[in-house]
């Protein structure tokens, strides 16, 4: 008996839409798909959230200064000029930030290979390339997500059956985080 469903497509294929569906989501919170690839994308998201459950306060706060840029009214960055050039401004900021610990970093990687990267297009902004922000997914799965899920033992997500689909009469579900 095969340890996975081969969902007719070839080894690549079926990675790279395995991993797609998985980045689908953990970014949206459900998607519509067929029972068998539900089922098989459920066993690839539930040991990411239990990871993420795991070493999400795995992290400590440390406080640096950072050089930023100095920018005037319109969001500009400001200029001065020395030796008859123009140089940006910066000012040094005092941030704190998080700093994972080496099993946190770990998990984090382990998340990374399985999770594609994703740009947000803001709404009022379709169409241009200016104002796209990359999320990172892991942050997200530490921070929303699995303060979300700290008491629960797996479970994570649910199959909810919608029907067969037209075309073919497959089984169509939507796979939901719970």
């Amino acid at each position: 008996m095969a340890m996975y469903r081969k969902l007719g497509r070839t080894s690549s294929q079926r990675k790279a839409l395995i991993r797609n569906q998985v980045t689908a989501l953990l970014e949206n919170g459900r998607i519509m798909t067929t029972e068998a690839r539900a089922k098989e994308v459920q066993k690839q998201v539930e040991p990411l959230i239990a990871l993420a459950v795991k070493e999400k306060d795995n992290f400590d706060t440390v406080e640096v200064e950072a050089k930023v840029a100095r920018k005037d009214k319109d969001g500009k960055r400001v200029k001065e000029e020395k030796d008859g050039k123009k140089v940006t401004v910066y000012d040094t900021v005092k941030k704190t930030i998080k700093k994972d610990q080496p099993s946190r970093l770990h998990a984090r990687r382990q998340m990374n290979k399985v999770l594609y990267s994703v740009t947000e297009v803001p709404e009022a902004a379709a169409g241009k390339k200016r104002n796209t922000k990359t999320v990172d997914l892991a942050n997200k799965l530490f921070d929303e997500i699995a303060p979300k899920y700290v008491g629960r033992n797996g479970g994570y997500t649910r199959v909810i059956k919608v029907g067969q689909r037209k075309g073919d009469a497959a089984m169509v579900v939507v796979l939901e985080l719970v």
